[in-house]
């Protein structure tokens, strides 16, 4: 007899089917510089919006448009976005208009939106832009009255356009300070750190020392308006004449310009924009007339709305904070993200003497576990550098565990990494060896080198690697240390973080690839492309990379699909090949189904669709691996890696009792990984079951979410969970002190 029922649990998630956009009008524009991504933003936007039956408008030349009306404003088609996910700049201009900040361009402005029902605005764009909106957001009733009183819209014309909505999405490339690539710089000047006096004969200093290290090459990047301590301008000029005339240095300048504006947008980039455009159509459906106009962003994973008006507000206090001299309120109100690069800049920017170095008697080793991930690099510099600073002397092991039980262990200095952070693969060299047949090797190693501390920056061979060691502290004295790892691979499927090093490069690389293919139908019509990623039995790179790329189908092992599956996927690109966009993308994981290969998948295809469209296929392979890491890689790498040492020389303080070093506490070997918002330093034993050993996989998996969302702009229906959508925030201005266990990135 079966037992009772257990009680069923409150379903209290939200779908997105409950919200309708029927009998709605949504407007999107592009204002102020061009931005990458801007596009990818708009199409998310469009179809999201079509898709949940509202119409979608688009202004052409962002507020100008606005104001003169006519066919500036047009209805949007879901043919009409096809292809601009590869586009860079905003395809449907932007331009700054004068008129809209006076009175009677806002009022031509309502009049042109009331004519066609509009009363949802979705504008992507900066500070102006933004403040702009918020302000015909409150002007908007008196503007309706106006035209009323003109005879321009009748009653029932005010009345059904009466609350205007206004979501905003920032669409700049003056971000922070994450968009230089700050782990190349020698020397950075930003307004919000202007150098100290005697700035000139410092730097003159370093570079000369460099010159005397045999370090040809050294770059200054000078941010657009910045200062020295007294407000004074610092320009390029000024310093490569400073460089010229005290070292005799050759000196070139380069400016970025309009360049920085330009090219294809990144994976990160697209997706960014393209969730960002989704959240926007959220919450325009879910406004009321009393809900104040709102920013959408992400903050770390999380999608969060904010007041606009307090984004703005915030934003003026930096200016004035600095304008006031007040650099570190300034660098304090530019939020957590900008803090920490900054901090992790002055960390590796200079080296001190050795007479100003701590004396910690601390011996730390580095290494590269598993497949090579574009950032290794970035991630060894940083943790040698910073470990330096901070009084440990830095040991080097080649070739992952095999090299440590075969002793290729060797002092690391700092000049040994200077010149890795652009570099591709593992310079220490990786392998996927295991350490558990040769545990005993591997203490003798530790016990000759006197390692007092251990960072494995690699994927699920240092994560299992870890485990090994951790579990055998009852028997090896020598492995009661502090570990901790970080995630570095491109499949990006490590238990405990959202997001590994190297998984954005090989986003990019696949992006990149399937542009390409794209392109190179151009000229031909119905055509379907079949591309095969990397990733082991992890779809994150097939998914998000189909999200970036467009794609129309996405298999994964994590979503089991069946024959029957396969044929509506056919029948739906046999539908999309009687519009006008007569291409397909289908990207297919390397382990989603070992029957479902991709050359039946390929010879499926083929048959089911001829008459209607031809088939090509393309297996990308180690090319996704390769190649010089991205700045996000390169950023990530270098900021969790220094976060990795600091927390190593917190616990060996910790641990050192009795003139020795003991730590054999679970809290002692640590993954440190991104959740949501915030980087988490856990347990790797409390991980275990968070983890498919089998598939080498979490047992759950963030980016799944993504899944419906690609589905929808491809134009599929299904079923989306917003339970995690933005719900409204404040900005945070006082902020508690970081605990040692988690901080956001």
């Amino acid at each position: 007899m079966a037992g009772a029922a257990a009680p069923k649990r409150q379903d209290t998630r939200k779908f997105f089917e409950n919200l309708s956009g029927a009998g709605k009008s949504i407007a999107v524009l592009t204002s102020g510089g061009d931005a990458q991504g801007m596009n990818a933003a708009v199409r998310a936007v469009v179809r999201m919006g079509i898709y949940v039956g509202a119409k979608v408008y688009f202004i052409h030349e962002g507020y100008q448009g606005m104001v003169d009306g006519g066919d500036n404003i047009k209805e949007a088609t879901w043919e009409s976005v096809s292809s601009m996910l590869q586009v860079g700049g905003t395809v449907i201009g932007s331009a700054r208009c004068k008129e809209f900040r006076t009175h009677e361009g806002r009022l031509k402005a309502a009049h042109n939106l009331v004519q066609r029902n509009i009363t949802n605005l979705c504008v992507i764009g900066g500070d102006g832009s933004l403040t702009g909106a918020n302000l015909f957001r409150e002007e908007w009733s008196g503007l309706l009255d106006e035209l009323l009183q003109q005879g321009l819209i009748d009653e029932e014309a005010a009345q059904r356009n009466s609350a205007l909505h206004i979501v905003g999405m920032v669409g700049s490339i003056d971000n922070d300070f994450c968009g230089t690539d700050m782990t190349i710089a020698d020397w950075v000047f930003i307004p919000e750190m202007p150098p100290e006096d005697g700035w000139e004969d410092s730097m003159c200093q370093k570079l000369s020392e460099n010159r005397a290290d045999k370090k040809r090459l050294n770059i200054i990047i000078v941010a657009e308006g910045a200062i020295d301590s007294h407000n004074k301008a610092i320009t390029p000029d000024y310093i490569k004449d400073l460089v010229v005339r005290c070292l005799g240095f050759d000196t070139r300048v380069t400016i970025l310009g309009h360049v920085q504006r330009g090219g294809t947008p990144s994976a990160f980039d697209r997706i960014l924009a393209s969730r960002m455009g989704v959240e926007a159509v959220l919450a325009l459906l879910e406004a009321s007339a009393n809900t104040p106009a709102c920013v959408v962003s992400l903050v770390g994973n999380q999608a969060v709305r904010l007041p606009l008006m307090e984004c703005v507000q915030m934003t003026q206090e930096v200016q004035k904070a600095m304008d006031e001299k007040k650099f570190d309120e300034a660098v304090r109100l530019r939020g957590r993200s900008f803090e920490n690069n900054l901090s992790t800049y002055r960390l590796l920017s200079y080296r001190k003497a050795d007479s100003e170095l701590p004396n910690s008697s601390f011996n730390v080793a580095v290494m590269n576990v598993g497949a090579p991930a574009a950032g290794m690099n970035a991630a060894v510099r940083s943790a040698v550098r910073v470990g330096i600073t901070e009084g440990h002397k830095m040991f080097a092991v080649n070739d992952g565990f095999e090299g440590f039980y075969k002793g290729q262990i060797k002092e690391i200095k700092w000049g040994d990494v200077g010149g890795w952070t652009g570099q591709g693969g593992s310079l220490l060299g990786t392998k996927r060896t295991l350490p558990g047949k040769h545990l005993d090797k591997i203490a003798e190693q530790m016990r000759i080198h006197n390692i007092n501390a251990l960072l494995v920056i690699g994927g699920f061979e240092a994560y299992v690697g870890l485990l090994e060691l951790s579990s055998a502290r009852d028997k090896y004295n020598e492995f009661c240390v502090p570990m901790v790892m970080v995630p570095a691979t491109v499949s990006n499927n490590i238990p405990g973080s959202d997001l590994s090093i190297g998984s954005d490069t090989a986003l990019n690389a696949i992006t990149d690839t399937c542009d390409r293919i794209k392109q190179s139908a151009s000229g031909t019509k119905r055509r379907v492309f079949i591309i095969e990623t990397m990733g082991g039995y992890c779809g994150y790179l097939a998914t998000v990379g189909g999200l970036a790329a467009g794609a129309d189908t996405v298999y994964i092992y994590e979503e089991p699909f069946d024959i029957r599956d396969l044929q509506a996927n056919v029948e739906h690109l046999t539908q999309k090949m009687k519009t006008s966009i007569q291409r397909g993308l289908v990207l297919r994981n390397e382990n989603c189904n070992e029957n479902f290969t991709t050359d039946f998948i390929y010879q499926l295809y083929t048959e089911e669709g001829r008459g209607v469209f031809d088939c090509r296929k393309n297996i990308l392979g180690h090319m996704q691996q390769g190649g010089a890491p991205s700045p996000f890689d390169r950023n990530f790498g270098t900021k969790v890696a220094a976060k990795a040492m600091q927390w190593i020389t917190r616990t060996l303080k910790d641990s050192y009792k009795g003139g020795r070093v003991f730590a054999n506490s679970e809290e002692t070997a640590c993954l440190l990984g991104m959740r949501r918002r915030a980087m988490v330093f856990q347990p790797v034993s409390q991980l275990r079951d968070e983890t498919d050993f089998v598939h080498r996989i979490p047992k759950e998996q963030w980016w799944l979410k993504l899944r419906p969302l690609m589905k929808i702009l491809a134009k599929y229906k299904t079923s989306y969970d917003v339970s995690d959508s933005g719900q409204l925030e404040h900005v945070t201005r006082v902020r508690p002190k970081e605990s040692n266990t988690s901080s956001a990135i």
